[in-house]
């Protein structure tokens, strides 16, 4: 599974630029996910992974006066990189300068978002119809920044508009020192496979780093995607909702050779009750609506998972949360 060329190629530190990461294996930003606490979680089996913020809006950061909670970032927790989106060139150009003073190792561009709410206003995935914009983005940005500016994007907007290779291409001559394609349309959204034969052709056309996204649910996709793309590394996105553990696995993989054992569906519990607590404790009533859907990802793979999610997607308190846990973990442990 694991062919000897591939353990050569990916033997070295990523780099990026001037910057080196000794993982070739990458966490998504995740919208809604990706905070300081899941973040944690992901680097307690991935020490050495890059980790992302959720997505910042530029044209928000522009008019507050003090650094959103969104933002925040652990002194220690390094690699990291802060992605941005927006479609103004000074206003992106201005956010990475911040982003840069709040820790960022790498200063990611969102320009792959399918969501309506982000491309009616010119960010996101509608770049990808407006390369003109998206150059003079990379540039600003690259011009205001000392750290290594990177581009994550989609395959093009539709089957009739696959623009990947021109726009990779204009990516890299503005200035961009990684980029990472979500080897789907816009149209696709989240559906349908993910074409990775995209990404093979991106990575023959590019001398700079390119990561394969989408589809990466396990450590056999991952190798399946490096062997078929050539690609640098891999990035997982929607595979480690409730299951943390999914970059770390991928990463001791290609190191080692060696795979490593799942957690049991008890340890997927006991992963949950973490996540819940330290949700509460970083963002209070807040954190308690955002842990109902990470609880539900928890909650799979075991008889009465079904019923446990549904009662967890209704919790109001801490407490609630863990007493339904600690009542599926007992049973788990008398069957």
């Amino acid at each position: 599974m694991f062919s000897p060329t591939l353990k050569t190629r990916l033997s070295s530190p990523l780099k990026i630029g001037n910057f080196e990461v000794n993982s070739r294996v990458l966490q998504s930003p995740l919208s809604g996910v990706t905070d300081l606490v899941f973040r944690r979680l992901v680097r307690r089996y991935a020490s050495e992974s890059m980790m992302y913020t959720e997505m910042v809006s530029a044209t928000e950061l522009h008019h507050l006066k003090q650094m959103p909670k969104i933002m925040e970032v652990d002194s220690n927790e390094r690699p990291i990189s802060i992605q941005l989106f927006d479609c103004r060139p000074d206003f992106l150009a201005e956010a990475a300068q911040k982003a840069v003073a709040e820790g960022a190792d790498t200063i990611d561009i969102n320009m792959g978002c399918p969501v309506n709410k982000i491309t009616k206003k010119g960010g996101g995935s509608s770049l990808l119809r407006q390369p003109h914009i998206a150059e003079a983005i990379v540039r600003e940005v690259v011009n205001a920044v000392d750290v290594p500016v990177t581009v994550k994007t989609r395959i093009g907007w539709d089957d009739e508009e696959i623009t990947i290779l021109d726009f990779a291409k204009r990516m890299q001559d503005a200035g961009a020192q990684m980029i990472t394609v979500h080897a789907r349309t816009r149209a696709q959204g989240y559906n349908g496979n993910a074409r990775w034969e995209w990404i093979a052709r991106v990575k023959e056309v590019l001398s700079i780093p390119v990561i394969a996204n989408g589809d990466i649910f396990s450590v056999e996709a991952a190798v399946q995607c490096l062997e078929q793309t050539g690609a640098d590394g891999v990035m997982c996105s929607r595979g480690t909702l409730g299951y943390p553990y999914l970059v770390g696995e991928i990463d001791h993989f290609l190191k080692t050779g060696e795979k490593l054992p799942p957690p049991t569906p008890i340890q997927c519990l006991e992963c949950a009750k973490e996540h819940l607590q330290a949700l509460w404790e970083y963002k209070g009533d807040r954190g308690i609506r955002q842990a109902r859907k990470h609880m539900t990802w928890y909650a799979k793979g075991f008889v009465g998972a079904a019923e446990l999610r549904g009662q967890l997607s209704l919790i109001e308190t801490v407490q609630q949360g863990i007493d339904l846990i600690d009542r599926a973990i007992e049973q788990l442990v008398n069957e």
